[in-house]
């Protein structure tokens, strides 16, 4: 089980991204496969502001293109998304408490991670190096699939 970040989604759809066969890859085995993996709301909702915000992504993507993108993503027989419980709020402090110095933007990727420690869910595949804070999460380089130790941002 793990999730894919909002970054593999953009370089899947992003024909000029330099990771966008790997990117294109690991979505496309994904959507083949009945094991589960899974998704945020967040994450979806952050791949539509990407791909449609002009001065964010080179060539934006209208709404109803960025959206069909998505609706062939959730079609897929594995996924799942990964949904706040009763238990949130206790794990929110939790992760909260044993990562130090969370601020900013980096709020929204500890959303992601308390989802997943929530949700049992340790890995995801992201070029995101901010996700290394989180020692309960395995890291996969969407390229290689292997694990991910240095940080290495692009959008």
């Amino acid at each position: 089980m793990f999730v894919i970040d909002t970054n593999v989604l953009i370089y899947a759809i992003d024909r000029d991204a330099t990771d966008h066969v790997a990117c294109r890859g690991v979505l496309e085995r994904c959507r083949k496969q009945a094991e589960p993996w899974y998704l945020t709301w967040g994450i979806a909702y952050e791949f539509l502001r990407v791909t449609t915000h002009p001065a964010i992504f080179r060539q934006p993507l209208v709404m109803k293109e960025a959206w069909a993108f998505l609706e062939a993503v959730f079609a897929s027989p594995g996924l799942g998304m990964l949904l706040e419980t009763e238990r949130h709020a206790h794990v929110a402090a939790e992760v909260f408490s044993e990562t130090p110095q969370l601020t900013g933007n980096l709020v929204f990727d500890a959303h992601t991670a308390v989802l997943m420690r929530e949700n049992g869910v340790r890995a995801i595949y992201t070029y995101d190096g901010d996700f290394n804070r989180f020692a309960f999460i395995d890291v996969l380089d969407p390229s290689t699939g292997q694990r991910r130790t240095a940080a290495r941002r692009r959008r």
